[in-house]
């Protein structure tokens, strides 16, 4: 894993001859990781690099969080980008909607176990639950360090018999534990659904893949465009993930955004494909 910009002038190149769909994670990739989750709001720059991305015939833009669906659009409100929620159980954009179908059974255990864990950490200072419909996070982040332990064990005391069960899946992120249906879907199956999608509509494979990202969930992404497209981590450099470059932080994604801008801009005066 290389940072990006060493190799930017090979990278250019392709981004510059090539339909780009980029796909960005929003909290740890387009803002900074925060103790409150609620105080991550989109600086205004950034927001306006994508809004004119967003509107540029060379590029299609999404963003996917675990964040719900609902909350993303409401949060970046954009329109003519694609929004994935949920860690891709909820999409939506421009002429697309989908939601992934849960059982009424695994509504129930959801709730159970939200109200289990409320009562359960109700004297955690820190801790709270957030309810995203198909799935619930555990936020920890501001829980003193002593007291991190005791959350876990919590957590994994009341969904233990549900997952055993294959009743429910879990997912690892930073400072949270979530609980999700128990499908074999993720981040990474929802980009290569949306790729599929956009090959059908372009009638043609000459675009490039790219995904922006920081969080263990965003590897399952990483993994499946390895050799299909690109991959960006955010934050130091690390041995164990699939992506092929990094950016230390939100403030060098907002700067290779700029960047890319500048390219597709240039594409209307230069001609499509050329160099």
């Amino acid at each position: 894993m290389t940072h990006l910009f060493l190799h930017w002038n090979k990278l250019k190149d392709e981004i510059r001859n090539k339909f780009l769909f980029l796909f960005l994670d929003y909290d740890g990739t387009l803002t900074p990781i925060i103790r409150n989750p609620d105080d991550a709001i989109l600086p205004k720059k950034t927001k306006e690099i994508l809004r004119e991305l967003s509107k540029n015939p060379y590029c299609k833009l999404t963003i996917i969080s675990g964040r719900a669906l609902k909350d993303m659009k409401n949060i970046i409100g954009l329109e003519d980008i694609i929004y994935v929620g949920n860690h891709g159980l909820e999409i939506e954009g421009p002429r697309l909607k989908f939601k992934s179908p849960v059982s009424l059974q695994y509504k129930i255990i959801l709730k159970k176990i939200k109200d289990v864990l409320t009562k359960k950490l109700s004297n955690v200072k820190g801790a709270f639950i957030e309810d995203k419909g198909l799935s619930l996070t555990l936020h920890y982040r501001l829980v003193d360090k002593k007291c991190t332990y005791l959350v876990k064990t919590i957590f994994h005391e009341t969904i233990i018999h549900y997952l055993v069960a294959n009743r429910i899946n879990i997912k690892l992120g930073k400072k949270v534990l979530e609980v999700i249906p128990p499908l074999e879907w993720n981040k990474g199956k929802a980009v290569l659904w949306l790729l599929a999608r956009l090959k059908f509509i372009l009638g043609r494979e000459v675009f490039m893949p790219m995904y922006i990202g920081d969080d263990i969930t965003d590897e399952d992404a990483f993994k499946v465009l390895k050799n299909r497209g690109l991959g960006i981590f955010i934050g130091e450099p690390t041995k164990t993930s699939s992506a092929k470059y990094y950016l230390r932080n939100s403030q060098e994604v907002s700067m290779f955004l700029k960047q890319v801008l500048e390219i597709k801009i240039n594409i209307g005066k230069e001609g499509f494909g050329e160099t």
